[in-house]
């Protein structure tokens, strides 16, 4: 993951990946809801290190946050129904 770029997470995302990350001990899910906006939920958390459950970020914000992030993976294909 260290030739893994900024500018190949983006295409990423601009693909329609969701692309899970860890950030300061908390693990998120982050995804591309329109143009410069970025959604990203909370998915497990330090419970020394509170963060809000679903966050809008800009691409700014997106390149400082990805700068720190561990354990970036990406999926394909999330069912949104769970009962599947």
């Amino acid at each position: 993951m260290d030739n893994y770029t900024f500018k190949q997470f983006e295409q990423d995302l601009n693909k329609g990946f969701q692309i899970y990350l860890t950030f300061v001990k908390n693990r998120y899910l982050i995804y591309k809801t329109t143009t410069n906006c970025y959604t990203q939920e909370l998915v497990n958390y330090d419970e020394k290190n509170p963060q809000p459950r679903v966050s809008i970020i800009t691409r700014k914000r997106l390149k400082e946050i990805f700068a720190y992030s561990t354990d970036i993976e990406y999926r394909i294909g999330i069912v949104e129904d769970k009962n599947i």
